[in-house]
């Protein structure tokens, strides 16, 4: 009996401390109103919406969705042309932008800790990412109250999990919100985005709300027109003067300034409709809700790639150094890919213990992608003049990092350079070195810096080289993905 006690005692201490620091799950409210309950008969229909979505490629990566969310027997398909886009393909973050039907307050909520719940189960908050972006401007702000009986944000997230199933999330609803505000929270997010091209923006939003129904296509004609231009000015005065209808009209205001800050050019309305037609009540005097989807994108880069295909080139660099390791040959493999088959530029990058172990690349893209992956993986293992070669051992403890790099550009000057965002090749004579695009964000290094620094230690020129006229200087992107963030 004692034995007993102490063990039930033990598994009530065990449960108390577990229920402690569990994440807490904000669960469905909407499950069973805006979209099924049963996770079968929800998985069904999305399924069925994306299968008749027809749309056409994007044309450049993708950074910002515009989305319905009324509920899915309404919106539900238009939705689905934007989430088509982005199906299978790697996100690491969404930033979900909704607004706040019910409470009102001024700026932008933004949801801390934990997980949200739906029907096809629970979808992780990012919370490293609301660190970032807390204790930044004191109108964004973790108030968790705001997401009670919102279904703005919520109706967004099944059609993320079929999509993007391994994402996480950062939940916001906006509030009233000055032009200046949104510019301002528009700064906070980019700020905490910086240069990473993982991170996706949906802002959850329905367009007119009225019983006219040419009214509504004049209406959405001009909000759509000003999210075409990306006229975060115009359509905020527009809205304030009823001349442009958004339930979440704030959120857009603040999503297309940060898509101006990132330089997006690119936008594409996918689907347009309204409540109206959807039902077939096509009638005067009926209450008419407009739905579209659009698309923002950044300039067009490289390609980017699947989760699967991804996934599938780690495979090949982490097999490609254990095949070299235990027989001494190459690892021999066809891919049937395209994407795969495209002549790219790649480097490999091994980490230990958080702490570099090689890195060798190939600049010029001169075998189909899958090829230099290989090759490169097996160089950064045991060619690397500044370590040892790799054990066998030791390749249980590394994780693999993949830069897939676009086309390099010849630049003027360095004046053309965006830290972050491109990687740089000096040459001068017969010396050159190269730097990951990557290299700035983990150094912190000013542009001088990271120049300096290219020119000393990777191509054994002169600091101040690269201010040289007869010094080359070219520039290219990357697309940067790793086992660890691909791992669920």
């Amino acid at each position: 009996m004692v034995y007993k006690l102490v063990f039930l005692t033990g598994i009530f201490i065990f449960c108390l401390v577990f229920n402690c620091f569990a994440s807490p799950v904000k669960q469905a409210e909407f499950a069973g109103q805006f979209y099924p309950q049963d996770k079968n008969e929800l998985t069904k229909m999305i399924d069925g919406f994306l299968e008749k979505a027809d749309s056409k490629p994007a044309a450049g990566d993708i950074f910002m969705l515009i989305s319905p969310h009324a509920g899915y027997g309404f919106s539900g398909q238009t939705a689905a042309f934007a989430y088509k886009l982005i199906q299978d393909k790697f996100y690491k973050t969404v930033i979900i932008l909704g607004t706040s039907h019910h409470k009102p307050f001024n700026g932008a909520a933004v949801y801390g800790s934990g997980a949200f719940a739906t029907s096809l189960g629970r979808i992780d908050i990012d919370e490293e990412f609301v660190n970032s972006i807390i204790g930044k401007n004191p109108e964004v702000f973790i108030d968790e109250s705001a997401f009670s009986n919102e279904h703005s944000v919520e109706v967004q997230l099944p059609f993320l999990q079929k999509v993007l199933p391994s994402t996480k999330i950062v939940p916001v609803v906006v509030g009233d919100c000055s032009l200046d505000s949104c510019k301002k929270i528009a700064s906070v997010f980019n700020e905490a985005i910086g240069n990473s091209k993982d991170i996706l923006v949906v802002v959850a939003t329905d367009l007119y709300h009225g019983y006219d129904l040419q009214e509504a296509d004049r209406v959405d004609a001009v909000t759509l027109d000003l999210i075409m231009k990306l006229d975060y000015d115009g359509l905020y005065y527009a809205l304030r003067d009823e001349k442009a209808q958004a339930c979440a009209g704030a959120a857009i205001v603040i999503a297309l300034a940060l898509a101006k800050d990132k330089k997006c050019q690119g936008v594409e309305v996918l689907s347009h409709t309204n409540s109206a037609i959807v039902t077939g009540k096509e009638v005067k005097g009926e209450w008419t809700v407009g739905y579209a989807s659009c698309a923002i994108t950044y300039p067009k880069g490289i390609n980017m790639l699947s989760i699967q295909q991804r996934k599938k080139l780690l495979g090949i660099a982490r097999q490609s150094i254990q095949t070299y390791l235990q027989t001494g040959k190459k690892l021999q493999i066809n891919e049937a890919d395209p994407v795969l088959n495209q002549k790219m530029g790649a480097f490999v990058t091994l980490n230990q213990h958080q702490e570099l172990r090689g890195c060798i690349g190939n600049l010029v893209g001169s075998q189909p992608l899958y090829l230099i992956v290989r090759d490169m993986a097996v160089e950064a293992a045991v060619d690397d003049p500044r370590f040892s070669p790799l054990s066998l051992k030791e390749l249980e403890e590394v994780e693999i990092e993949i830069s897939a790099l676009s086309v390099l550009e010849k630049v003027p000057s360095a004046d053309k350079i965006e830290l972050g965002k491109h990687g740089v090749l000096v040459k001068k004579g017969f010396n050159s070195g190269v730097f990951l695009p990557q290299v700035a964000t983990e150094t912190g290094w000013s542009k001088e810096e990271f120049l300096n620094n290219l020119c000393a230690h990777k191509a054994g020129l002169p600091r101040d080289a690269w201010k040289d006229k007869n010094t080359e200087l070219y520039i290219f992107s990357a697309e940067v993905f790793s086992e660890k963030d691909l791992k669920k």
